[in-house]
């Protein structure tokens, strides 16, 4: 009977052991539009996570444990929420990281809250994400206000002398898709525009999923806009530049605002010829001084060993930075309780100039990101350049030519 009991022994110890094993994971969620509308950049998001997620495993992990995602699909608000409720509930994740979309962020997030559990905000910029004054909620990327201040920034500085123009003189139209994200981007244009004097003489809004925007062309071309600002995604970037394209429609500039206008398959869309000078204002994307954004090659790099091509737009750039500055702090601290992780949030001090995205890290008000900031980028000879601020510009901005 010894040996039996020896045996019983040995097999007790391993299982102990499997199980010890098995219990050195944390779970976070990521929340991501993976299918729907905005699922390419929702999962070009979500491949930054991922890569941050690799690196911080493959150096011991967050506390010694394994970090493991699970997924989830938010394909529109309610399955956001309920995702949300499921990674919380059935999958008892720590945390969770998301979202891209500022209505999928806004919605998920408060499931979060109330549950208690850390929500973590890598990419959507509306207002309302930060403003609701949440304690589990945090951003790390910019907002829809910086991404408005550097329009007007760009048109007052570099725009207006490059059409031959007074600020005050030039006529704006403002498009937008009309969810929190368009909305509140274009709200500050408006209110930076006045600040500066311009002149806006439109101000409308659209569905995202809208197939027909020519009577929108057409009424700026009659305005005789000549710059129009477009907040959009993918889909209504691509079927704006195609209809004003054919209606002959060629205002002195247009300055997109993220989503579509970020992106390479938008510009393979409608044409290099059609995209040719279109202004974006954005995260930080992949040609820029890289002085000024250190350690965004060794990203590009791992990305294409990863997925076989280059990144697609700089939205996995974001989402790998603020998740790897998030875990990196999470493994000082003792544990993964709610009020642990939000107690390391507050202890983040990154300066500018010093990660691949160029800005720093520090929550202040509203847990938002305080050092975070757009940069200006144009689209020259086929390639999304920076152009500005200048410090991070590898190309001079192109106006009127």
């Amino acid at each position: 009977m010894k040996p039996a009991v020896a045996v019983t022994s040995v097999l007790a110890v391993l299982l102990g052991l499997a199980a010890t094993a098995a219990q050195a994971e944390v779970k976070f969620g990521a929340l991501y539009p993976f299918s729907g509308q905005l699922a390419l950049l929702g999962e070009e998001s979500a491949r930054g996570l991922e890569i941050a997620v690799e690196e911080i495993n493959a150096a011991g992990g967050v506390q010694g444990e394994k970090v493991v995602l699970v997924r989830g699909d938010a394909v529109d608000n309610n399955q956001a929420i309920g995702e949300a409720r499921r990674l919380i509930a059935l999958e008892k994740v720590s945390a969770i990281f998301g979202t891209y979309s500022s209505a999928r962020s806004i919605a998920a997030s408060q499931v979060a809250e109330l549950s208690g559990i850390p929500y973590f905000e890598l990419g959507a910029v509306a207002d309302e994400v930060t403003g609701r004054g949440l304690k589990f909620l945090y951003r790390t990327n910019p907002t829809a206000e910086d991404m408005a201040k550097l329009a007007v920034e760009m048109i007052v500085n570099k725009v207006a002398a490059g059409l031959g123009k007074k600020p005050e003189d030039l006529k704006l139209g403002i498009i937008y898709e009309d969810s929190s994200y368009g909305t509140s981007v274009a709200n500050h244009q408006k209110k930076f525009g006045a600040a500066a004097k311009l002149n806006v003489v439109s101000m409308q809004g659209y569905p995202a999923a809208t197939v027909d925007m020519s009577s929108l062309v057409l009424d700026l071309k009659r305005r005789g806009v000549d710059i129009v600002l477009q907040t959009s995604y993918q889909n209504d970037s691509v079927l704006f530049l195609q209809q004003a394209n054919e209606a002959g429609f060629k205002p002195g500039a247009i300055i997109g605002g993220g989503g579509g206008y970020s992106m390479q398959p938008t510009a393979d869309a409608v044409g290099h010829k059609v995209i040719e000078g279109v202004l974006d204002t954005d995260f930080t994307q992949f040609l820029v001084n890289t002085q000024y954004t250190p350690g965004i090659d060794g990203f590009v790099e791992t990305y294409k060993k990863k997925y076989n091509s280059g990144p697609r737009s700089g939205h996995s750039l974001n989402n790998y930075v603020g998740a790897k500055i998030i875990l990196q702090e999470l493994n000082k601290a003792q544990g993964f309780a709610p009020d642990t992780i939000t107690k390391a949030m507050k202890a983040i001090d990154v300066t500018p100039g010093t990660t691949a995205v160029g800005y720093g890290f520090k929550f202040g008000t509203n847990n938002q990101n305080e050092r975070a900031a757009m940069m200006g980028m144009q689209w020259q000879n086929g390639k999304l350049v920076t152009v500005y601020p200048d410090a991070a510009a590898v190309a001079p901005m192109q106006i009127g030519k």
